[in-house]
């Protein structure tokens, strides 16, 4: 696991209401810029410090890796002479309820910089150049242990449970891959149903266009997430389009770990085991009504409601 550190003043809203980060890949002039190239070095549960107006606001999880993307078109006018073409890495991101200031923890900070591309200054001002720093595991303990036990739960919860969710699916992955009673064309496609991309993720997308809690259109940032979990469905089941919602990641890590659900008519239904705390944090209000569904959905919600939703 690595540890990076993010300054995301103007784009801070929308790259972490929208699981993502974005950088142009070189500056001015296709100059080569160490800073865009750290997003390359990323790795799916590295974690990233989100830094905005003097404040560590949030903390992330890659969950995955730099290819190439478009300039967001909710950028604006922000970066206006940037390459439209840049990278984007996908992250789970968790704002803090307890920010810290850096600057004024520079006693315990100062001796854990990185010699070279240091995201602060030794006056615990931000470095304006940086945009994506790798940083030392020291200086990264030493954040986690000022920001407390929430960092650290962040930490262990997601980098440990995101690895072994990977563990996991590699193994039916194999599994279905040594299935002799598939053809190869739908192994392929079962493969490619589990890592949100193929027949699934192009069924789905002909019924839903956008997350239904956030708004947010880009497709290339939301997750193709199941009603009905994947292990549990048909072989039909696991590429019906209906069987899923394109989800924002942090509203998608709700969903699927049973938190939220939707009753037929579009209620968010929230599980009493979810602290109202999580919510809050994330601006998501709990009495919203995200539209209606269609008849198959609305199959698929009921075993989402009796069998995944906390109780």
């Amino acid at each position: 696991m690595n540890f990076f550190w993010v300054n995301q003043n103007q784009t801070y809203l929308h790259e972490i209401s929208g699981g993502y980060l974005w950088s142009p890949k070189t500056s001015a002039n296709n100059r080569k810029n160490p800073f865009y190239d750290s997003m390359q070095q990323t790795a799916v549960g590295d974690i990233i410090f989100s830094f905005k107006d003097t404040l560590i606001k949030a903390i992330g999880v890659v969950t995955k890796t730099a290819y190439t993307s478009g300039k967001p078109h909710e950028f604006g006018e922000v970066g206006k002479n940037w390459d439209i073409q840049g990278w984007a890495v996908e992250v789970d991101f968790h704002i803090l309820s307890n920010t810290i200031r850096p600057k004024d923890n520079m006693h315990l900070l100062l001796p854990t910089l990185p010699n070279k591309y240091s995201p602060l200054q030794a006056n615990g001002n931000g470095n304006q150049a940086v945009y994506l720093a790798n940083i030392p595991v020291s200086m990264a303990n030493a954040l986690i242990s000022l920001i407390g036990n929430e960092a650290q739960e962040i930490v262990d919860t997601f980098s440990v449970g995101d690895t072994l969710k990977r563990d996991k699916e590699s193994k039916i992955e194999e599994d279905i891959l040594q299935n002799t009673s598939l053809q190869e064309t739908e192994k392929t496609q079962l493969v490619k149903s589990r890592r949100g991309q193929g027949v699934f993720r192009s069924n789905l997308e002909r019924i839903e266009k956008y997350c239904r809690i956030t708004g947010l259109e880009a497709k290339k940032f939301l997750i193709a997430s199941h009603i009905k979990p994947w292990a549990q469905s048909t072989n039909h089941e696991k590429l019906d389009g209906n069987n899923g919602l394109l989800l924002s990641p942090h509203i998608d890590k709700l969903f699927d770990n049973g938190y939220i659900s939707f009753s037929n008519d579009g209620d968010m239904i929230v599980s009493n085991k979810l602290d109202p705390n999580i919510l809050n944090i994330w601006s998501i209000n709990s009495s919203v009504n995200v539209g209606s569904f269609n008849k198959k959905q609305v199959e698929y919600l009921y075993f989402h409601r009796q069998h995944i939703l906390k109780k």
